[in-house]
């Protein structure tokens, strides 16, 4: 008999896979790559490099089972930032089981026909600041087949319903003036008060989402008048398919303004009490503990349902570690500073706005391999970090060009799993999106670019 041999499809590698072979990488590079260190220094608990203190020194490649205990050294590392994450994913499952996010959606959505405009513009913020305080990043697919309900109702295309939902949230994500995942981590690596700069992220918040507003009903716009303007087609909705079964309860009510009390008085913490990453991993478990006595939860159920969200974070949570394992291997190895001196050279030849502009490519750039907003800041905050010393730029203009590249990129690549889910969910190519999202991806780079020119020169601190 003649068997057939069926060639396997290749696969993009996944994330794990790639950070694996980033820490192959870092490993090689410890045989190859000169030792080296700066001197450092201390200042109100913040430590920094000291410019031109650059030595060589003596050479510690790494052997085997460093590979592999650099990996269990990065997760015990990391803890506090795998659990933040892992307590945040507790927290939103519980908020979401309780029915208080869609049917606040549905009773927005209810309330607002006839109004095309505002109804667009009010789904864009909700979803938006959903993403910018941490609670929709993965999280938003579901919501894309209530958007796509919605965008039938309206006779626009379910191109539309990927833009006012998972678009939305993840500009919010990527402004992140309260996102745990990467400017909570971010900060905690770069050594900076935890969301600090917060002023400036509301601003920028502002300005990309209301970018965002306008293109997207641009958009809206030319099919209302046109509906052969589509780039995908338009199809109707069935009578019924807006006829929401759930009700939002005076409890749903009251569960969103318990989470929106909670995080704003730890906003208020965070400046009075110094309240760090630790602080907040302990405060999701206490909002989601009374978010699901609210919802009538009962002890078992709460637990579970907690237990469930961290359950669905684990991947998202445990790449930080791994990530980690990259820079101790280098950091063991002696090679992190010989490149970050190398980086400082070049750089120091540049601008400050250039530098930063640089960097936020770069972060967009490596966002293709590495899809991960923690895993990434993992990887690039420990190198962007000390380069930020030694060109003189403050830390805080760093971890916005990390947020930007990171955040920006997760909306176009086709790496990012997210998105090609959402895509999926709503029947529209990759193809077609790329082909609507490129221009807005220009705006927001544009904005990011005037945002991080004007971060510079206002030198936006603390340092």
């Amino acid at each position: 008999m003649n068997k057939e041999i069926k060639k396997k499809k290749w696969e993009f590698p996944d994330t794990y896979v790639i950070v694996f072979l980033v820490l192959l990488i870092a490993v090689i590079a410890t045989y190859i790559v000169p030792a080296g260190a700066f001197d450092r220094e201390e200042s109100d608990g913040v430590t920094t490099v000291v410019s031109g203190s650059y030595e060589s020194s003596e050479s510690s490649p790494a052997g085997f089972m460093d590979i592999f205990m650099s990996v269990q050294t990065g997760m015990v590392e990391s803890a506090g930032l795998i659990f933040l994450v892992l307590f945040a994913g507790g927290m939103f499952e519980i908020i979401n089981k309780s029915g208080a996010i869609h049917t606040g959606i549905y009773s927005a959505i209810d309330k607002m026909r006839g109004k095309e405009f505002l109804l667009i513009a009010t789904i864009i913020v909700l979803f938006a600041l959903g993403g910018a305080v941490g609670a929709l990043a993965n999280s938003v697919i579901p919501f894309v087949a209530i958007g796509v309900l919605l965008v039938k109702a309206l006779k626009l295309d379910a191109l539309v319903a990927v833009a006012i939902t998972f678009n939305a949230a993840f500009i919010g994500f990527a402004a992140g003036f309260l996102n745990p995942y990467t400017v909570g981590i971010a900060h905690n690596i770069a050594e900076l008060p935890l969301f600090s700069g917060m002023l400036f992220r509301l601003i920028a918040f502002t300005l990309l989402v209301g970018a965002t507003i306008w293109y997207t009903w641009r958009y809206c716009k030319k099919i209302m008048d046109d509906p052969s303007r589509s780039l995908i087609g338009i199809e109707a909705a069935a009578e019924d398919e807006l006829n929401f079964d759930e009700t939002f309860t005076g409890r749903h009510k009251l569960i969103l303004i318990w989470t929106a009390a909670a995080l704003i008085f730890f906003v208020f913490a965070v400046v009075k009490f110094q309240w760090t990453t630790d602080h907040m991993a302990a405060f999701f478990v206490i909002i989601g503990l009374v978010a699901g006595i609210i919802a009538g939860m009962n002890y078992n159920e709460i637990t579970l349902t907690f237990l469930e969200g961290c359950k669905n974070l684990v991947y998202g949570a445990l790449i930080i570690g791994l990530a980690r394992a990259v820079l101790v291997i280098m950091e063991n190895g002696q090679i992190l500073d010989t490149l970050v001196n190398a980086l400082s050279q070049p750089l120091s030849a540049l601008p400050p706005i250039a530098t930063a502009i640089g960097m936020f490519i770069m972060n967009s750039v490596f966002n293709f391999f590495v899809p991960s907003g923690s895993g990434q800041a993992a990887i690039m905050m420990p190198i962007q970090t000390p380069l930020a010393d030694m060109i003189g730029i403050t830390r805080q203009v760093t971890v916005l060009a990390f947020q930007f590249g990171d955040g920006f990129s997760n909306v176009l690549y086709p790496t990012s799993g997210p998105l090609m889910a959402s895509l999926a969910v709503a029947g529209v190519s990759w193809i077609k999106w790329a082909k609507w999202f490129f221009p807005l991806f220009l705006i927001w780079s544009v904005i990011a670019f005037i945002l991080l020119a004007t971060a510079v020169m206002i030198n936006l601190g603390p340092l």
